[in-house]
């Protein structure tokens, strides 16, 4: 229990954090604003439903009870039924409507935030997360994006719904029993007060539990990647006990999550209950006729009773769904918090969309080769002192096998990443050129084979087709030939068909270099960057791929990063880099 405590003493520490992410819900809730506008509308005027049936009821009791001695008569029971299964019915299909299209708008607002995501995790937007794990970026894509469903639905509609449906049983209680009507009145600013403190502890309590879920993520997924490595260095039993640590403090601040939350709502429903206690007080006084005060109705009918009674707790629901809803509001706001710390690393795309890019040839014959101009281009990564590149000049020709060499740690592959246009220089500026047309550096334009080769899981053809969706089997059966892979596609048990398994399981390192080179094939861009085409080949694996990448090179121009002394000797450049600074620029003629 000492974890609410500490929650609640830091409540006056935080104010800055709820209001940033209080931002941010206003916004993103701003897109599907006029879903959960009507959502609330319908929600508030089911509680008429709820007056219907309530006034049927109390009706035919009363009906009932005055006709004991001469037998019930039928009209006023039958029409109170009516009026029970009356707004029954409403009830159901005002709520039905109203979720429906409450979903409507969290399925808007989670396909924005995910598209914002997945555009955030993309290299071509700017600067990639270096810092953030592959399961943070799922961990927000799913689970916490996901958190704020329960935001959306309950709590967004719920404050329309409260002030519509909460004053249409006030005013069908005002009209029967004023007395009733003034102690709902006099409970109400009791719950607002108490819903501000158990929100800021629950965002508190979540934020933590959100960021150990993250860690925990972060952590299986690594010690996964890491297993054959861990069990050859025999540190798999160490492994265990870091994952185990990592799951019991994802338990421990799940349970302090738990009971904030249990706290939370048992002290609103206490309130909620003694309300109601004094309401059906004064109504069971009242039938008795144990009341005398001079201004307060000291009698009651059992059919207005019934009514009050029924009334009273709907009363309060939608006060009890705002309750709910707010502890949905400070999850969805911990979550927020941690999805704007990637989707803020991007600005959100103007309205008019992003500027055209050149699109890639697809189909339409051979594309011109891409000429390449890097001014003073400068890279730097966070956390490290040197820069990454450091005021790069450099000029490729149209048409050209350009090699770029340098020791590990020179900064190959982040030149490499920026000509492709896959990554946005610090300084400086990168440009294609196609003829007489200059752009700023677009992945369009550039079939990227980075390192390590990456297939989905999948089929042959599945992989293929993501460089081009319209080609037929035909047309990858000929890029075989073109690249002088026939044998490759013979050797798979299904052909185009065969599966692979997850990261290339099933292919060699060969294999998959070759599938690779051919999907840049079927891509057909101006411009091929490879980065380290030929590790980890033997002889007869380089020598194939360097003769697909002088295949491909008759109608691209060709940039590739290698160690690889064969690969140099096909480059008509040579670039070399040392510690980001371009030392010595080779060109062959």
């Amino acid at each position: 229990m000492t974890d609410i405590p500490d929650q609640l003493a830091r409540l006056g520490r935080d104010d800055e954090g709820p209001q940033r992410a209080t931002g941010l819900l206003t916004q993103w809730a701003a897109i599907g604003e006029p879903a959960f506008r009507r959502a609330g509308t319908l929600r508030g005027l089911a509680a008429a439903g709820h007056v219907m049936w309530a006034a049927g009821l109390g009706r035919a009791a009363e009906a009932a009870l005055h006709s004991r001695h001469g037998g019930v008569a039928l009209a006023p029971v039958l029409s109170g039924a009516a009026l029970v299964a009356g707004g029954l019915v409403l009830r159901a299909v005002l709520l039905a409507t109203a979720d429906r299209v409450a979903d409507d708008g969290v399925a808007a607002i989670q396909g924005h935030l995910r598209a914002r995501l997945l555009l955030a995790a993309l290299p071509s937007t700017g600067t990639p997360l270096e810092e953030v794990s592959d399961a943070a970026l799922g961990e927000a894509l799913d689970s916490e994006v996901g958190r704020l469903s329960p935001w959306l639905t309950t709590y967004v509609p719920a404050r329309r719904a409260m002030l519509l449906g909460s004053g249409i049983v006030l005013a069908a209680v005002l009209a029967t029993s004023w007395a009733v009507a003034l102690m709902l009145v006099l409970a109400t600013p009791l719950l607002p007060f108490n819903l501000k403190v158990i929100g800021l502890g629950t965002r508190a309590a979540v934020h933590t539990q959100l960021t150990a879920t993250r860690r925990l993520s972060t952590h299986l997924l690594d010690q996964l990647r890491g297993l054959p490595t861990l069990v050859g260095l025999g540190a798999g039993e160490e492994a265990v006990r870091a994952t185990e640590a990592a799951d019991r403090e994802l338990a421990r601040r799940t349970q302090a999550v738990l009971r904030v939350a249990f706290l939370s709502t048992a002290w609103i429903e206490l309130l909620i209950t003694l309300a109601m206690a004094v309401v059906a007080t004064y109504c069971g006084l009242a039938l008795l006729g144990y009341l005398d005060l001079p201004v307060v109705p000291s009698t009651m009918s059992l059919g207005t009773a019934l009514f009050v009674l029924v009334l009273t707790p709907t009363y309060f629901a939608p006060a009890r769904e705002l309750a709910r809803g707010y502890h949905a509001r400070a999850e969805a706001s911990a979550a927020a918090e941690l999805i704007s710390e990637i989707i803020n690393r991007v600005p959100v795309a103007p309205v008019a969309g992003p500027p055209a890019r050149e699109p890639a040839a697809h189909g339409r014959g051979p594309a011109s080769p891409a000429g390449v101009i890097l001014e003073e281009a400068a890279v730097r990564y966070s956390g490290r002192d040197d820069a990454a590149l450091d005021d790069v000049t450099l000029t490729v020709r149209p048409g050209s096998i350009v090699a770029i060499s340098g020791p590990s740690g020179a900064g190959k592959t982040t030149l490499l990443s920026v000509v492709a246009g896959l990554r946005e220089p610090d300084r400086g500026r990168c440009l294609h050129t196609i003829g007489s047309a200059t752009l700023p550096a677009s992945p369009a334009m550039t079939a990227w084979a980075g390192q390590p080769s990456y297939l989905l899981p999948g089929t042959l053809r599945d992989n293929l087709l993501l460089a081009r969706r319209d080609a037929d089997d035909a047309q990858l059966t000929a890029a075989f030939s073109t690249l002088g892979f026939e044998d490759l596609l013979a050797a798979l048990p299904q052909g185009l068909g065969t599966r692979i398994g997850e990261r290339g399981w099933g292919l060699s390192s060969g294999q998959m270099q070759q599938l690779v080179l051919l999907r840049a094939l079927l891509r057909d861009t101006p411009l091929l960057c490879l980065d380290e085409p030929s590790a980890h080949l033997d002889p007869d694996g380089e020598a194939r791929v360097i003769g697909a990448i002088q295949t491909l090179a008759r109608t691209r121009t060709v940039l590739l990063t290698t160690h690889s002394a064969a690969l140099l000797d096909i480059a008509d450049d040579i670039v070399r880099l040392d510690q980001g600074r371009v030392s010595r620029i080779r060109e062959t003629l």
